[in-house]
């Protein structure tokens, strides 16, 4: 009777193992299948993200077409010939015969637009200059920086080191922004006529000094009385000679 009895447990021990492990081959099946169907979306949007990667360069090559700086100071529609030299590329011959008359051929840069004598446009003309480096130019062709730190009254007379950049209406050779040694030359807004007024009417009581800044040598005329007279008539020969002047060292107006 036992016998019987062991054989019915292990039937049904048996039966138990069976379904679990049908359980878990399902799950496994059901687990596969779930993965399978979330990672289509998933390879759907990496790849549209890679299909917008690749149009990346196509949107960048469209903000590259923008119009250049130097557009700006060309004037649209005018004569070719009147171009600042920023608007245009010229064959410069540099063995040209300094100071006499030379011409160049020429064409407008892209996004620029000129006109010759008969209102037809056109992007190769030709220039005449005169030939000659920009540093060469005469003083009222070109812009330079100005110094208020240097002496202007002073022996000898001081220079400083200025960036001169030609004006637009101009054409010549080589850079057009270049360096050179200046005088000093910069006002304060002393005015000479005034100074000499002060140094012959209250020049005695340093009033010439007091308003040219010089307010030692001021106080020195006013307590000995302009040097019992002597210093006052020597400070109007040197006001009126314009050797003194102002004591930040700028020019007279």
């Amino acid at each position: 009777m036992a016998a019987p009895a062991v054989l019915r447990a292990l039937r049904r021990l048996c039966g138990v193992a069976l379904f679990v492990s049908q359980l878990y081959v399902l799950s496994g099946r059901a687990g596969s299948l779930m993965a399978t169907k979330h990672s289509q979306p998933q390879s759907t949007f990496a790849k549209s993200l890679t299909s917008t990667s690749t149009n990346a360069p196509y949107f960048r090559a469209a903000e590259s077409t923008e119009i250049p700086a130097y557009v700006t100071k060309c004037p649209s529609n005018g004569l070719c010939s009147r171009l600042p030299p920023d608007c245009m590329i010229c064959n410069t011959n540099y063995s040209c015969i300094y100071g006499k008359p030379a011409t160049f051929d020429c064409r407008v840069k892209p996004h620029v637009h000129c006109v010759d004598q008969n209102n037809h446009e056109q992007e190769n003309f030709t220039i005449n200059m005169t030939c000659q480096f920009c540093w060469q130019l005469p003083t009222t062709d070109y812009v330079c920086t100005n110094s208020t730190s240097c002496m202007t009254v002073s022996c000898p007379r001081q220079r400083y080191n200025a960036t001169c950049t030609v004006r637009d209406h101009v054409h010549c050779l080589g850079n057009r922004v270049f360096p050179k040694m200046l005088y000093c030359n910069w006002t304060g807004g002393y005015k000479w006529s005034t100074a000499l007024a002060l140094s012959i009417t209250l020049g005695g009581f340093g009033a010439d000094r007091f308003y040219l800044g010089q307010w030692r040598e001021g106080l020195g005329k006013l307590f000995s009385f302009g040097g019992l007279g002597i210093w006052t008539l020597i400070d109007v020969l040197l006001i009126g000679v314009g050797y003194v002047g102002p004591a930040d060292g700028s020019l007279y107006i």
